[in-house]
């Protein structure tokens, strides 16, 4: 698929997203529904033209600013709001957590030029499910709403490799002592949240603890209801925090 707009591009093999985990590949009957939110009409309008060209994905509305994206949200529950971080009025990341509330089940991917490592942490927390640079090719953009849809969370390699990057510095300056104990994890429980923390998808952890995927699905749950946590994303941190998963 040629480029439409802007500043994505195809002739970069190293740019594409790094997945944390699916939580299953089952094909979708309707479509994955899509918000578009950016301050760019040009720039909505190419991400509409390339998104049109898939079968699987119908964008369903637009929005120029927060503001307008918190409206649409809550009119057309969408499964994934594409959205900018900087945008007039009201910012992406302080909008994530409004739709949240008002369409609960909506995953967030951030689309966005910025590469400040504050904005991803800030986005993460905020509740958005992937963080992708405009640098990205057009294929991938469909790409990371079929993953996220699916229940992977999307990074863009150069923003995953800071991120990585600061959690091991975190890991190296926390203080040994916890103030609230860790919620108890069982041994099976343990080892599937290791091979999350890896980037296993649900489909080898089960090949790898010799288990069903769907035991596999019911850990998951499991594990993020125990250390009430939203995703696999924040599993990932939590078992880098505790030493459950060395970065070398």
């Amino acid at each position: 698929m040629a480029d439409t707009f802007g500043p994505m591009r195809d002739d970069d093999a190293d740019d594409g997203v790094v997945g944390l985990g699916p939580d299953g590949g089952m094909s979708r009957k309707e479509p994955i529904r899509v918000l578009v939110v950016d301050d760019h009409a040009l720039f909505r309008r190419g991400l509409e033209i390339v998104l049109a060209a898939e079968e699987d994905i119908q964008v369903v509305g637009e929005a120029g600013d927060g503001a307008e994206a918190v409206d649409k949200a809550a009119d057309l529950l969408p499964d994934i709001v594409l959205m900018d971080v900087r945008m007039p009025k009201r910012g992406g990341i302080e909008a994530c957590t409004s739709i949240k509330e008002v369409a609960p089940s909506a995953k967030i991917i951030m689309l966005t030029i910025s590469d400040e490592e504050a904005d991803l942490y800030e986005a993460i927390k905020a509740g958005a499910t992937g963080y992708l640079l405009k640098e990205i090719s057009t294929d991938e953009v469909a790409t990371a709403i079929r993953a996220v849809a699916d229940g992977q969370s999307q990074i863009s390699p150069s923003m995953a490799s800071k991120l990585l990057t600061e959690f091991k510095s975190m890991i190296q300056r926390t203080d040994e002592r916890r103030l609230v104990p860790a919620p108890r994890l069982t041994d099976r429980e343990l080892e599937v949240l290791k091979l999350v923390a890896t980037g296993m998808n649900n489909r080898d952890i089960a090949k790898e603890l010799f288990i069903s995927e769907n035991t596999v699905k019911n850990h998951v749950r499991n594990i993020l209801e125990k250390l009430q946590l939203h995703s696999r994303m924040e599993a990932v941190v939590y078992a880098m925090r505790e030493k459950i998963l060395e970065i070398r």
